[in-house]
């Protein structure tokens, strides 16, 4: 295991409208506001969900066309190939209750509103870089050096 420390940044509040893409937005909100680290929650509906479910190396999408509303959706900031990177997950519930949820893929359309909270996190960085065992761009993390400590599995 290794982790870092942080301390809290602005609080960001945005609203997101219909056809507004989750992750294209919250990415643009992020760069404009200057967030490069941090984690966010976001509610609402959607018109159009694109959930993944990552296996084998790669991302297994469905696509569903119907109005949802967004039970949970939670994800972090971070950056990949030196750029301003989006990831979450996301619970969608339909008309009826049934919940489905997974990774949130480009295509995540809004419906009559997205209310988003995003929070910096000050003092370290995340940027992503490819793991070839797991074929992810998975978190290297760095920060202030007292505050970075790796845990070796030994002391577990």
């Amino acid at each position: 295991m290794k982790f870092g420390e942080s301390k809290s940044g602005k609080l960001v509040f945005a609203r997101l409208f219909e056809n507004e893409d989750i992750l294209e937005t919250t990415t643009k909100v992020a760069e404009k506001t200057k967030v490069s680290t941090g984690f966010f929650f976001l509610i609402g509906t959607l018109k159009k969900a694109n959930l993944g479910f990552f296996r084998s190396g790669q991302y297994e999408t469905t696509e569903m066309n119907q109005p949802l509303e967004i039970v949970s959706c939670l994800g972090n900031i971070s950056t990949k190939e030196n750029k301003t990177f989006a990831h979450a997950h996301i619970s969608v519930s339909d008309e009826k209750g049934r919940v489905f949820g997974g990774h949130v893929m480009p295509g995540c359309s809004i419906g009559d509103a997205g209310e988003l909270a995003l929070m910096e996190a000050k003092g370290i960085r995340l940027p992503r870089k490819f793991d070839e065992k797991t074929k992810l761009y998975l978190w290297t993390i760095s920060g202030l050096p007292a505050k970075v400590k790796k845990k070796s599995r030994e002391s577990t």
